[in-house]
């Protein structure tokens, strides 16, 4: 038996991490500046990580919820903390894409009705109703389009209430920050005037804290910039720093009842010990200040690279786009200097996802090495 061949890869095998450094089979030295699709939040091989996993380990790595998990309170208090939402409540899966699924079945039950708003450009995942509320008609199979979606562009606040006064819609899900689409950012009058439209229509605001959460964007969660308290916000990726866990924060007005949500691995008691770590490390090591402190000197430097129409983004989720397709850059970054950058559905952007450990000096480095092979481009073109 092979694999299901779906995903274009390097041809590169890491065989150690440390950091935001990686390793090959050969020995060489790679820098991780996108730290896998943004997962990498405290950096690889972390040792309060490592010692926090080992520990839970050695006592017991799963029970399913039939049983009272007490790490999983533990986890939902110190998230609620650190994030300002204390009196929400949590509920713990595995993934982004099913805490965005168990987040629309929420706003449904808990508004009885089926249509989603969601924005042109956005991702939430490939399970079966958020792969239908994303806009890729590239992933929704024909079984995908049973669910009642309705698209309009990201800050077209005229479209948005427009589709909100049918009365129908469950839920509106927008990205605290559009990740896979290339960094797009709400603007702040969009997501004012989007809350305050969800609460008069009587619709739940969903907001999908998958990438843009847990520091990434200089605050806790991306919509924190904004100043709007959301129903709902899920949340994944960074959360378990490469163990795999997604959270779903619900609003106090939402009544749970037995049988509502349910999953099997969710929660586990290894998966909390991994993203108690993660918190544990962010907090301490004042991560979330480090993402903003370097936020003005990135869009500084890499405004400055040779060919760069544009940088956008917010602490260290970036954006740097060129009139180009950026494809042969990034192969030559990894092969020619080590650096793994990330690529989005816009073929012109270059992704900086790094985890929230680096320092100035990787900044700068990733600058340096991009106008480097912009320089040599141009001289070949020449």
């Amino acid at each position: 038996m092979d694999l299901f061949n779906v995903y274009p890869v390097y041809p590169i095998e890491i065989d150690k991490a440390k950091g935001f450094k990686l390793w090959d089979k050969e020995g060489k030295e790679y820098t991780d500046l996108y730290g896998g699709h943004a997962v990498i939040s405290i950096g690889h091989s972390h040792p309060h990580y490592i010692k926090r996993m080992k520990d839970q380990l050695d006592k017991l790595a799963f029970y399913s919820n039939s049983i009272e998990i007490p790490i999983q309170k533990e986890l939902a208090k110190k998230l609620g903390e650190m994030s300002g939402y204390e009196d929400y409540n949590l509920f713990l899966c595995n993934s982004g894409a099913e805490a965005n699924e168990n987040a629309l079945k929420v706003a449904s039950f808990e508004t009885k009705r089926s249509k989603i708003l969601a924005f042109k450009g956005g991702f939430h995942g490939r399970t079966s109703g958020a792969v239908a509320i994303t806009d890729n008609p590239k992933i929704i199979a024909p079984f995908n389009q049973m669910h009642e979606k309705v698209l309009v562009d990201l800050n077209d606040l005229e479209a948005t209430e427009k589709v909100l006064q049918g009365n129908d819609i469950a839920a509106v899900i927008i990205e605290g920050i559009q990740g896979l689409a290339g960094i797009y950012l709400p603007t702040q009058e969009f997501m004012t005037a989007l809350a305050q439209l969800c609460k008069k229509y009587g619709v739940m605001l969903i907001l999908d804290e998958v990438q843009s959460g847990y520091g990434r964007a200089g605050e806790f969660f991306a919509h924190q910039l904004f100043g709007i308290r959301p129903d709902i916000i899920t949340t994944a990726k960074g959360m378990g720093n490469g163990y795999p866990i997604g959270g779903v924060l619900i609003s106090p007005k939402v009544e749970a009842w037995f049988g509502m949500l349910g999953t099997t691995f969710g929660g586990n008691h290894l998966a909390c010990a991994a993203a108690l770590a993660v918190l544990e490390v962010i907090e301490k090591e004042k991560l979330i200040e480090n993402a903003k402190a370097l936020e003005a000197i990135q869009l500084e430097l890499f405004s400055k690279i040779p060919g760069v129409k544009e940088v956008r983004g917010k602490g260290l989720m970036t954006a740097i786009e060129f009139d180009f397709p950026v494809a042969p850059i990034r192969k030559k970054l990894v092969f020619e200097h080590g650096l793994f950058t990330g690529s989005s559905s816009n073929p012109n952007v270059l992704r900086f996802l790094p985890p929230l450990t680096i320092t100035e000096k990787e900044v700068k480095l990733l600058a340096n090495c991009l106008t480097s092979v912009l320089e040599k481009e141009a001289v070949a073109n020449n």
